[in-house]
């Protein structure tokens, strides 16, 4: 038996829908300004450029089960902290090269997750040419519904993506959006990293994105997917 010199903490782990299992995580990765709209509101172009990745910590993450509302603190250090609604993929295979054809043999599952965002600490670091790494990565920055598995939705190409602030729609799009679908999305990856069972992908976000401040109550909806509830709570320091 392994002998720790600290103690150990438990594994990140997200349910999977109607079953008693949880998808242990390993990796998150997410993708940037891969939707076109959302591109322009934050200064790009993403139709001229290849997709590009930044990652969080597996313990970034949030398991929701609805009807539950999960309640997540204000974060430290910031004044304009963000939501943005993406797709998760969940990877149940080992790969790396993937054309984009075999790229779907690599998913296990798909769920609905917001890609936190301290705005104010990532611009700070994107003016200064320092990676921005701050703006996405820390406690609480990826809440996630359950896993739903790949086998029982088929591949997700298309449906109605949306998040809704206190009832009032902030995001609105479709998959079919996205300016780099799941396979492609894989693909290049892929090139980059051997992906492994457990790698969360967070596949980019619908325009609309904005800020949220304690008791705003988040409602996130992606069509066929077990919907996200957040509630935002004052810090506890």
């Amino acid at each position: 038996m392994t002998q720790y010199a600290i103690p150990a903490w438990d594994l990140p782990s997200v349910p999977v829908a109607g079953t008693s299992q949880r998808f242990p995580v390993r990796h998150i990765y997410c993708v940037g300004r891969n939707y076109a709209e959302h591109a322009k509101e934050m200064g790009g172009d993403a139709t001229k450029e290849p997709p590009f990745f930044f990652t969080k910590p597996a313990d970034a993450i949030v398991p929701v089960v609805s009807p539950a509302v999960g309640r997540i603190p204000y974060p430290m250090a910031t004044k304009n902290y963000h939501h943005e609604l993406e797709l998760v993929v969940a990877i149940g295979t080992s790969g790396a090269k993937v054309a984009p054809e075999r790229a779907q043999a690599l998913i296990y599952g798909y769920a609905v997750g917001l890609d936190m965002t301290r705005r104010d600490l990532q611009s700070d670091m994107r003016e200064k040419k320092r990676p921005w790494d701050i703006g996405k990565s820390f406690a609480n920055a990826a809440p996630i519904a359950p896993i739903h598995p790949a086998t029982a939705t088929g591949p997700l190409t298309h449906g109605a993506i949306t998040l809704d602030v206190n009832g009032q729609r902030r995001q609105s799009g479709d998959l079919s959006d996205m300016v780099w679908d799941v396979p492609n999305i894989l693909a290049f990856l892929s090139q980059l990293y051997r992906l492994e069972p457990g790698d969360l992908i967070f596949t980019g976000t619908p325009a609309g994105v904005g800020a949220v401040v304690p008791g705003d109550r988040l409602e996130g909806h992606i069509a066929g997917l077990t919907p996200l509830a957040i509630e935002i709570v004052a810090a506890t320091d």
